[in-house]
């Protein structure tokens, strides 16, 4: 072997560094928006919750999807991902007893190439609350 990564193997990783720049890009945009972040790719439950953050009394649950183009991305969040993703927030909300009596919603930050992160609030119900 001559020391190349396979393939596979180097998509991933460029794919996995895609994803942390966009989470990056994204938390920066919020905080320009006056969003204090508060957690960062949280693994709780089966599921992920790219960026956690806070504005006054509400709390915010952050998908973020980056793609070529950005208009691609909204098309990545399916039931199967807004199921895997309520359930993390609930998870963390029982873990976080100091954030009762906080508003909590769950947005998307859509970033693509060359183009400044879309954020849209309220992307969608967070089941079971």
């Amino acid at each position: 072997m001559n020391g190349a990564l396979p393939d596979r193997t180097a998509r991933r990783r460029a794919a996995y560094r895609r994803g942390h720049y966009a989470e990056w890009l994204a938390l920066a945009a919020l905080m320009l928006k006056g969003y204090w972040p508060i957690g960062r790719r949280v693994s709780i439950a089966g599921g992920e919750i790219d960026l956690v953050v806070q504005r006054w009394n509400t709390i915010v649950f952050v998908e973020v999807k980056a793609r070529a183009k950005r208009d691609d991305a909204r098309d990545a969040i399916n039931a199967a991902k807004r199921r895997r993703f309520s359930r993390a927030v609930r998870a963390w909300i029982g873990r976080n007893g100091w954030c009762s009596g906080a508003t909590f919603r769950a947005d998307a930050v859509f970033v693509g190439a060359r183009e400044w992160p879309a954020h849209v609030e309220q992307i969608f119900t967070i089941e079971g609350l």
